[in-house]
């Protein structure tokens, strides 16, 4: 039995599982599906980027022999973050491979892999697992690739000082840099764009903050410099830049899907596309023209927003509940462009939050209340096999409503089942409880939306219990 699985964006498992030969194989595997549908790029290369965790440098040049024996060429971005690769891949139409495990812990690793067009699909991901199969490739050789190098970092900054020029001028904002791959760069655009950057929590070790799950001592940390400085907002991201953090004046958490919906609202969508984890807030009549509603994860958000724009939508925009946000359409104002770039981005929605409240001269708690969304939290039980979380929501589900009606008893009951993913439900009382297994790692993921905080916090206190007893 292996670690290793594709979840909800990319491959991952724990690094002594993925060091050596499977980083290797699943490469050359990723190589070999490409070149099938000979679309290597126009001149074979295949970019690498990778975080900052510590076992990133050698997987990284691990996959770089992988792909200098598959007969393509390798070259090297260093340590970037995710759409920046993303970005810089899609403009030279070179595929690329990200070496990071996100907000996981350092003993987990994993792989991104993006044609050249963008993140590769469930169907592509099938194909990797079947040419891994047919390779059968049984040691992986020491590693003696000497790729090129490339600075992909410039062209992504540049993608955001171009098209909002100013739009922060004069905003003070905390950067909890701690060991996200993109705490410098974030500094450079805040900077570019008028606000001034203070440097907060920065860590020579790995921290694996998860947007969608923040650690109390995160949180504790915001409280602390909003009340020890004069600022305008904390921004930070996770690992590897793709899912953004916000915190108000206040040093109080904005949710993922909050600042997703919020950045929709800056650049005028006419269209979300998000998953059922996401605040019911925004399917509210008036909300936005179109809402597309899809299972966790960004390769169904990115299919979703196909859907939207096949269906006449002109600016389309997607999120999570984890605050990733992808653009599906290029975004035109004042005579300047933003390129679309259909993968989990942090920077634009920290940029575009942050222009919002400049544009409003509102704090960011005000435009936070405006919103009105429901009270919604989520939490994690770790060390959950997956097994285990099928079991119970199996039970949940199961055509005799006797467990189900007894364990939510209190709440009046279950009035509505959703089985996108995993399974959400909605009480009686008019609360909701979503249970569903990680695609990442070994845990049970718990989210729950009630009109009060003080509610929504038992809720959630309730079936993490629940859970965990059930789960045992």
């Amino acid at each position: 039995m292996t670690s290793l699985k594709f979840g909800t964006s990319g491959l991952r498992g724990l690094v002594t599982e993925l060091v050596g030969l499977p980083t290797y194989a699943h490469v050359r595997a990723f190589c070999a599906m490409l070149q099938e549908d000979r679309a290597a790029g126009t001149r074979g290369e295949v970019l690498v980027g990778r975080d900052l965790r510590s076992s990133s440098p050698l997987i990284a040049a691990q996959c770089a022999q992988a792909i200098a024996d598959a007969g393509l060429e390798p070259v090297d971005c260093g340590a970037v973050p995710t759409p920046a690769l993303a970005q810089a891949a899609m403009a030279a139409g070179s595929p690329a491979v990200m070496v990071t495990g996100s907000h996981i812990p350092d003993d987990r690793n994993g792989l991104k892999f993006y044609r050249a067009q963008g993140e590769i699909d469930k169907a592509d991901e099938a194909r990797i697992l079947a040419h891994h199969e047919a390779l059968a490739l049984t040691a992986a050789p020491d590693v003696s690739a000497e790729p090129q190098r490339r600075d992909v970092v410039s062209g992504y900054r540049a993608r955001y000082v171009d098209f909002f020029g100013r739009a922060l001028e004069g905003l003070i904002v905390g950067v909890y840099q701690h060991s996200s791959v993109g705490r410098d760069v974030i500094c450079d655009v805040l900077s570019a764009l008028g606000a001034t950057p203070i440097v907060l929590g920065r860590s020579d070790s790995f921290i694996p903050v998860d947007t969608e799950a923040l650690r109390p001592e995160d949180e504790e940390l915001a409280r602390r410099w909003a009340g020890e400085r004069r600022l305008d907002a904390i921004v930070s991201t996770d690992g590897d830049a793709d899912r953004p953090l916000v915190a108000d004046e206040t040093g109080r958490f904005l949710r993922g899907d909050l600042v997703g919906a919020l950045t929709a609202r800056f650049l005028g969508a006419d269209a979300i596309v998000t998953p059922v984890t996401s605040n019911s807030a925004l399917d509210r009549p008036g909300s936005f023209a179109r809402v597309v509603r899809t299972r966790v994860g960004s390769p169904y958000v990115i299919a979703g927003m196909a859907q939207a724009q096949a269906e006449g939508a002109r600016t389309v925009i997607g999120f999570e509940a984890n605050g990733g946000v992808l653009l599906g359409s290029e975004v035109v104002r004042d005579g300047r462009r933003l390129a679309a770039l259909p993968t989990r981005d942090a920077m634009l929605p920290i940029v575009a939050t942050l222009a919002l409240a400049r544009a409003t001269q509102k704090p960011l708690s005000a435009i936070a209340a405006e919103a009105r969304f429901a009270i919604a939290l989520s939490n994690r039980l770790q060390e959950v096999p997956q097994d285990r979380t099928t079991a119970l929501i199996a039970r949940l589900d199961a055509e005799d409503s006797g467990f189900r009606d007894t364990a939510f008893a209190a709440h009046g009951g279950v009035a509505a089942r959703d089985r996108r993913d995993g399974l959400r439900l909605t009480l009686g009382n008019g609360a909701t409880v979503h249970f569903r297994a990680s695609g990442n790692a070994p845990e049970l993921r718990v989210y729950v939306e009630a009109p009060a905080l003080a509610a929504a916090e038992a809720l959630l206190a309730e079936n993490l219990t629940f859970a965990a007893a059930q789960t045992r």
